[in-house]
């Protein structure tokens, strides 16, 4: 009887979720019931198979509308008319085309138009609908004698009035409206609401004939649709055995690549991985893989591939990854197992300069017609559902933040209180689609089949459905990152290559992995612009770890994420790895657990550890665990199947006869990481990436520092980078027209600051600056470079306060005299090339005061970073010239430094108040490091950048020393007016 159905996917209009939906109609007395939303299927797979839970025939279909107004309903037959519902919405939202008012020719849905008095021709498959208001004008019309083409059309898009008042603000949202301006035909009707089955017919019981033909219709729809099994493009060659030689073919070429020596154990995890992904049919699926990894290598792009996929030594083989798992020892039932019907993760990183490309090699070589991107929903929270509702009721900004912050009914205004009460109602509803950060789809039928598509900005289709209803289906995605890590590795290799004629394979691991300088490095914390381990958090880490070697930095990678850390089992690593009485207590507390766990001191550090402990401590089933681990994710824990998981293994772990404490605390520490914490062979990647950074700094720190700059830096500032860059020997020189290129570029020691830094340059004044001086040399004056050069007296001025003209041999106050005098009268030079270029009057000016610290200000104002040592601009005299070499000859005492600030942590501590973890540099620029606890933090507080005089107590923890602070203050810089005194 409900033919035209809406979710919250028909954005901001409808206001039931799926769940919401099929309970409503239950509730109502429907067995049979068809979903149509807006525009759009997003939710129509979801919807079907969670129907079946509530005891309804679902039926699915799209409510075609421009703007708010209804051209017709489409409703499919059959999963060949949901496709075909999927391919003509498909290129309406691609061109944002508006739909017309007759509906094309569906072969396998049936199409429902609003009522019109006017009698007009239908077709076979084509219904006239009349909605209880309708029914009053009805026997005025030329239907009233022909019924045979009226069905039901009863739209509901809310339940009650409360639903009613959210679906105005919504539309008021949408249309960024007050509510109080919002018109009449921007809304729905109230009467536009679910009604139950008895109601209906009632309303309808004087034309049988209608709720006939409406009854009709719905049996003659039957939304058959397969769950769960493997919809990802089946076969990469002619047939699934001709995949299967060709992945053990390129396995064993591998082989010869990857190992010096092929052990026994080597080729019998190969012979059991390759089986297992025989069976489970997963040969396309690494095959895709291996192809797109092979095209990046051939277009000499860098990559890193990581996530489950990277314990599998096929993998490692196909050189998809950097892992070895044999040497690792990755735990093979994490990467695949003969329960598992969802292929390994792979999530494959490529410089964020290469990513496109790769991603539109993929849609080139598989077909448009069957890849995509993967869709998600971006959600009204908390902050942006205060901000939307309030700003339709006319709140002012100030009132919006205020009630954001103290969401206080009793403190409230009568249209805060209705703010407060809207808000917690719309928070976590969809607001419109967007695309996952990732994910692409490859599927073996059209993408049409499951979903029509939206077209992204880069000229990507996107799906309308989000990961979870993806996994639901079988289609499993190919995750396809960017990170400026591997721009920074790329960048730096050319680097090398040019100026000093290296190459260098940075995909060897046996070049770095033992090398003593990086391992030193390592140790040491010596990272900075390293991936993943130039962090604060993570230099203490490893100073505590003593991670000298790879597989300590592989579990470094893992407990350092923030599931692992708020479960306290961070603290408890260290604490075991570095005493063995403690180990010990832990091997006697819960031997079977420590047993399972022993590499890592019974600690779980690795997504993989929660399916051994589900496994082998609590007797779950293999795909029983893995469910376990994948509903730590707070959707999937909504889910029936991930509830029975969890109380197995309650049950079980009751039945082995443990104590409920000891169970409590293993599910605690289960539930607080395993949705944060990596696969083993994902923090193995992220390492082997670590390593590679570490090799290219600790031999080629210059062009390290120079690929990382260009490449948008990392964890700290500009400024940061280049202090690293003078400690390891360079010179840094500012912007010049003669030496510098948009980007940073190195000589020798001598880094040439890009002119991309200059904040108000323009992009094209720099990149034609340099074809300019490529073209017809360098500049020999200011006056040369007016006449050759177009630009007009405000970008001039950028340049020269910038010192880009400091070989003219003239100041910038003498320069600035020049450019007004050439440039004073015109908006832009008009360079013109003649045989003899006349000569301008130069003019003898005094003697113009000039200052050191001038070129800092012009810096720091123009570039946002000064050459100049922060210490020199200072107003007063150092307080102490202590550094960080003596603090290891000061533990427990009470010392005075004097610090740059590079980077502050606020944190909780146990009480719930803020504390603080802060980074800075000596005088020598040395790393030093601070505790600040709640009262110190709230009385001597961070007040911005610069340099500060910190006093407290040196402590040292297995070997990483801090400062815990008792005061601190910022000390004052000098200022124009200072060095003009």
């Amino acid at each position: 009887m409900l033919l035209n159905c809406h979710t919250y996917y028909s954005f901001k209009y409808g206001t039931l979720s799926t769940e919401e939906l099929l309970k409503e109609v239950t509730s109502g007395g429907f067995s049979v019931v068809v979903l149509t939303d807006i525009n759009n299927t997003a939710a129509s797979l979801d919807f079907v198979r969670r129907s079946k839970e509530f005891g309804i025939r679902p039926v699915v279909g799209v409510d075609f509308r421009n703007g708010v107004k209804q051209q017709y309903v489409a409703i499919a037959k059959n999963a060949d008319g949901f496709r075909e519902l999927n391919e003509f919405l498909t290129p309406h939202l691609h061109d944002k085309k508006e739909f017309e008012a007759k509906a094309p020719n569906f072969d396998h849905a049936y199409v429902v138009y609003p009522f019109s008095s006017k009698l007009r021709d239908l077709k076979e498959h084509e219904y006239m609908g009349v909605s209880p208001q309708d029914l009053l004008r009805l026997p005025f019309t030329e239907w009233k004698n022909h019924q045979d083409k009226l069905v039901i059309l009863q739209t509901a898009s809310f339940r009650n009035k409360r639903d009613y008042n959210i679906h105005r603000l919504l539309r008021a949202i949408d249309k960024n409206t007050l509510l109080s301006k919002l018109a009449k035909d921007e809304q729905a009707d109230f009467e536009n609401q679910y009604r139950s089955k008895q109601e209906l017919l009632a309303i309808y019981q004087e034309y049988p004939r209608i709720i006939e033909n409406t009854e009709k219709l719905l049996v003659n729809c039957n939304m058959e649709f397969e769950f769960g099994t493997n919809k990802n493009k089946k076969r990469f060659t002619n047939s699934e055995e001709e995949d299967f030689e060709l992945l053990k073919d390129k396995a064993f070429e591998g082989l010869k690549y990857r190992y010096d020596q092929v052990t026994d154990e080597i080729l019998d995890r190969l012979n059991k991985e390759l089986k297992v992904i025989r069976e489970l049919n997963f040969c396309s699926y690494f095959l895709i893989n291996w192809d797109m990894v092979k095209y990046a290598m051939s277009k000499g792009y860098y990559h890193v591939g990581r996530g489950s996929g990277a314990n599998s030594l096929v993998a490692y083989l196909l050189r998809i990854t950097n892992v070895d798992p044999v040497d690792l020892d990755l735990y093979f039932e994490r990467f695949i197992n003969p329960f598992r019907t969802s292929p390994p993760d792979f999530d494959i990183d490529f410089s964020w300069t290469d990513r496109d490309d790769v991603t539109r090699y993929l849609f080139d070589t598989y077909g448009w017609d069957h890849v995509a991107l993967l869709g998600t929903f971006i959600t009204f929270n908390h902050k942006s559902a205060f901000r939307e509702i309030g700003k339709v009721f006319g709140l002012p900004d100030e009132e919006i933040s205020r009630l954001q912050r103290n969401p206080n009914p009793a403190e409230a205004d009568e249209y805060g209180k209705w703010v407060i009460r809207y808000s917690k109602y719309i928070a976590g509803f969809p607001s419109h689609g967007s695309i996952h950060s990732s994910g692409v789809l490859i599927s073996d039928k059209p993408i049409s089949n499951y979903s029509a598509t939206e077209l992204m900005p880069k000229g990507f289709p996107s799906t309308q459905f989000d990961m979870y209803i993806s996994e639901d289906l079988g289609l499993h995605k190919f995750d396809i990152l960017s990170q400026r890590g591997l721009g920074k590795i790329k960048d730096t290799l050319a680097i090398i290559k040019n100026n000093h004629g290296v190459d260098i394979d940075i995909h060897n691991t046996k070049l770095f992995m033992e090398n003593v300088r990086v391992k030193r490095m390592l140790k040491k914390g010596e990272a900075i612009g390293c991936f993943y381990v130039e962090s604060p958090a993570m230099r203490m880490l490893l100073t505590k770890l003593k991670a000298e070697d790879y597989k300590r930095l592989v579990a470094a990678s893992s407990i350092i994420r923030p599931g692992v850390a708020k479960s306290g089992m961070m603290r408890e690593y260290i604490l075991r790895f570095q005493d063995e009485n403690r180990r010990e207590e832990a091997r006697r507390e819960i031997p079977e657990l420590y047993r399972i766990l022993e590499e890592t001191y019974g600690v779980m550090v690795y997504q993989e550890d929660v399916i051994k402990v589900a496994h082998y401590f609590a007797g779950l089933s293999l795909d029983e665990a893995d469910v376990l681990r994948r509903g730590m994710s707070w959707k999937f824990k909504q889910r029936n199947e991930f509830a029975k998981v969890k109380n197995k293994f309650f049950s079980n772990c009751k039945e082995k006869g443990y104590a409920d404490a000891i169970v409590q605390d293993i599910w605690r520490q289960i539930e607080s990481f395993a949705n944060y914490a990596f696969a083993k062979g994902h923090s193995a990647s992220y390492a082997v990436e670590s390593f590679q950074a570490l090799y290219l700094k600790a031999y080629y720190p210059l062009e390290y520092m120079v690929a990382t700059l260009n490449n948008g830096g990392g964890f700290y500032s500009a400024q940061l980078y280049l202090h690293d860059a003078v400690m390891h020997g360079a010179e840094v020189e500012a912007p010049c027209v003669n030496n510098s290129a948009w980007e940073n570029i190195i000589n020798g020691k001598t880094i040439w600051l890009g002119f991309y830094l200059l904040r108000d340059l323009e992009r094209g004044t720099g990149k034609r600056l340099i074809v300019e001086r490529n073209e017809n040399g360098a500049f020999t004056s200011l006056r040369n470079f007016v006449t050759r050069f177009p630009i007009s007296l405000e970008q001039l001025i950028i340049l020269i306060r910038a010192g880009a003209f400091r070989f003219c041999g003239k100041n910038k106050k003498e320069l600035l005299w020049d450019a007004h005098y050439l440039l004073g009268h015109s908006k832009k030079t008009k360079p013109e090339k003649t045989l003899f270029q006349t000569e301008v009057k130069e003019f003898k000016l005094p003697e113009l005061w000039k200052h050191k610290l001038e070129d800092a200000f012009d810096e720091i104002e123009l570039l946002g970073l000064s050459i100049q040592s922060p210490f020199e601009l200072l107003k007063d005299a150092l307080p102490s010239d202590l550094k960080v070499c003596h603090l290891s000859r000061l533990i427990n005492r009470y010392i005075r430094i004097v610090g740059f600030l590079i980077h502050r942590k606020p944190t909780k501590a146990s009480n719930g108040k803020i504390m603080y973890f802060g980074t800075w540099i000596d005088l020598d620029g040395h790393w030093l490091d601070t505790v600040h606890f709640p009262p110190v933090a709230k009385e001597f507080p961070f007040r911005g950048p610069g340099c500060y005089c910190i006093e407290g107590k040196v402590t040292e923890e297995y070997g990483f020393l801090s400062i815990e602070v008792s005061k601190m203050e910022r000390m004052p810089n000098l200022s124009l007016e200072d060095v003009t005194k």
